[in-house]
């Protein structure tokens, strides 16, 4: 377990050392992240408040996220990121306006936006698919990146996007560039810890890399737990269970008078 990292940290980290990230979503994911030496994780909320987060993992800068939609108003964004630091968040993710974001930095709040490929706004970029691979589409996010910084945040994370873009843009920020299919040329690479695992058998992302193969793990433990429960089944009907070491016998003497006072 080391120190966990500060918003100052990782602004002096910037051009030094690529950082890691991921996307976590349980307390095993949480703990293996924090055993593996991530830096950085982004969480839900739910998983962040529970009283045993830290627990688990004491040194990641832990980053809370929810889609702006789920929060609602910039009054409602404060309120919320004042309960995320009370849950000891080192940051927020935020892909709402640049006046919340500015509301929240202006309360002191660490603030990650986000610019290229932003999910929740995907209908504006034509869907789930590259951003950035014109000059004019580039500049657009350039000047996302630099909206952000005089709105305050501290970091975005940048979304499958051309690397060369991505690194002249992360080289020009003062911002925390998070790099999530966009190359090496950021400060950080962000991937989801179940595409890493291989946890499911969907579409896995180009800038994804899977290092298990927990979908076919969890294939193999249910395919032995039906066997298990066949055998349970078969076992029932053919009179093999329960034996004699699942049960209790009664003391004969006990046994004699139950059965004289049942008449």
């Amino acid at each position: 377990m080391g120190k966990r990292m500060t918003v100052a940290d990782m602004r002096a980290l910037k051009g030094k050392r690529q950082m890691t990230m991921l996307r976590v979503t349980t307390m095993e994911e949480a703990e293996a992240a924090e055993r593996a030496g991530i830096d950085i994780v982004s969480v839900p909320p739910d998983l962040l408040c529970r009283p045993d987060y830290r627990d688990a993992a004491p040194s990641l800068f832990s980053m809370p996220g929810e889609n702006f939609y789920d929060i609602g108003t910039t009054d409602d964004f404060i309120r919320w990121a004042f309960r995320m630091l009370q849950h000891d968040a080192d940051a927020v993710y935020c892909s709402a306006s640049y006046g919340t974001i500015k509301a929240m930095a202006d309360e002191a709040v660490p603030v990650i936006g986000h610019v290229g490929l932003i999910p929740s706004r995907r209908t504006w970029t034509g869907g789930f698919k590259a951003v950035g691979k014109t000059a004019a589409s580039a500049m657009e996010i350039w000047n996302a990146v630099q909206a952000l910084e005089a709105a305050g945040a501290i970091g975005a994370e940048i979304e499958v996007v051309p690397v060369e873009v991505a690194k002249m843009i992360s080289n020009r920020t003062s911002l925390v560039m998070l790099s999530m299919g966009a190359g090496s040329g950021c400060d950080a690479q962000y991937l989801f810890a179940e595409d890493i695992l291989g946890a499911h058998r969907g579409h896995m992302p180009r800038h994804s890399k899977v290092y298990r193969d927990f979908a076919g793990e969890f294939e193999r433990l249910q395919n032995e737990r039906i066997a298990a429960f066949k055998e349970y089944r078969e076992d029932v009907e053919t009179n093999s269970f329960p034996e004699d070491r699942h049960i209790l016998e009664m003391d004969p003497d006990e046994l004699a008078s139950f059965r004289e006072q049942m008449g």
